[in-house]
């Protein structure tokens, strides 16, 4: 049973381990070299005390191949669902291979536990090589990263660590599931990959922040959580200061934004994360005057955002730290391993009650 699984199994073993051996030899290739240009400019700006813009620029610079490397990873485990998991038993029930294995001495149970054991410890292992070889790559572009693109943030995390296994033990389970119960290979391939793609936006979105109690907290303004500040003239105007704020907390790298809110000294909500809110502050006279704008240029910004921190305003966050990362990784990684074991006891037993 198990050289026979093999056997209908050899091509697409043979072409996931060809196109897993290139990723891994272009990313040994390359990896070297962008963990030495990134030794290299931290270094450098070491000495300077302040690397924020070597970051952002290392970081733009190799923005394509990072997101590219990133996409990898994300869509291996909804591939092995839709075309390792869906097509395995609906194959064999469309041609009837199924009742002639049956009536040779092989049970049911035996049939389902040596398709799902093998091809499901392939499927993790694949997912879990190309994981590895990616988190490996990115570490340089992973500390420098841009708000949005942490390791903590939804693109990123699910393409990193331990959990991409999981995902992969998912949708080829659920590709199964999908095909005992359809019976037609492909609207099993359809519905699988809308069920997984659609758990893939809720379970960031809805159930990933509330793993662990968010923190909140209050913070000054500063060039790490600010994206704009910019004084009247030209497009902008008004009696003030247009702030906008970024998706990143002060003293936080890391950390995994899940709301940022820009309130003044009272505490009344003056605008959300991303929305640009005009705030009072004096533009004709004193630090963020236009005569001490010019006097000071770039730190300007730094003068004028110590006036509006003297005015009380503040952004207040709620976040999860990134030293949740791992506790994260392995608690979703968990659940996704106890959708695969759930099932996969639906699919014994649907196998044995009802399927003929």
């Amino acid at each position: 049973m198990i050289w026979l699984t093999w056997r209908q199994f050899r091509a697409a073993a043979a072409m996931t381990a060809g196109a897993l051996a290139v990723l891994a030899a272009v990313l040994a290739v390359t990896g070297p070299e962008l963990a030495g240009d990134y030794s290299a400019g931290v270094a450098d700006c070491a000495a300077d005390g302040d690397c924020a813009r070597f970051f952002d620029r290392f970081f733009d610079e190799h923005q394509g191949p990072f997101l590219a490397a990133t996409a990898v990873v994300l869509v291996l485990p909804a591939l092995v669902g839709l075309f390792w998991g869906a097509p395995l038993i609906t194959r064999e029930l469309e041609s009837g291979t199924h009742l002639l294995v049956w009536n040779q001495s092989i049970t049911r149970g035996r049939w389902l536990a040596v398709k799902l054991g093998l091809l499901g410890l392939a499927a993790v292992a694949a997912a879990g090589l190309c994981s590895l070889v990616v988190t490996w790559w990115s570490g340089p572009l992973d500390r420098s990263a841009a708000p949005g693109f942490g390791l903590m943030d939804p693109l990123v995390f699910g393409a990193r660590g331990v959990v991409p296994m999981g995902y992969a033990a998912f949708a080829f389970v659920l590709g199964v599931t999908v095909g005992l119960l359809v019976r037609r290979t492909l609207p099993a391939m359809a519905i699988t990959l809308a069920v997984f793609a659609a758990l893939q936006i809720v379970v960031p979105l809805l159930v990933r922040p509330h793993l662990l109690p968010p923190v909140s907290a209050s913070f000054e303004l500063g060039h790490d959580n600010v994206d704009d500040f910019l004084v009247p003239g030209g497009d902008v105007g008004g009696p003030g200061a247009h702030v906008t704020l970024a998706p990143a907390i002060p003293g936080r790298p890391g950390a995994w934004v899940l709301s940022g809110r820009l309130v003044d000294g009272s505490g009344r909500v003056l605008g959300d994360q991303g929305d640009g809110v005009l705030i009072p502050v004096s533009l004709t006279s004193g630090p963020c005057g236009p005569s001490a704008m010019r006097e000071q240029g770039e730190g300007a910004m730094s003068t004028c955002l110590a006036e509006v921190n003297r005015l009380g305003y503040r952004q207040r966050a709620v976040y999860q730290p990134f030293e949740r990362f791992w506790p994260f990784q392995w608690i979703e990684t968990g659940l996704y391993a106890l959708l695969a074991l759930g099932l996969t006891a639906f699919c014994f037993d649907r196998l044995r009650r009802r399927l003929s």
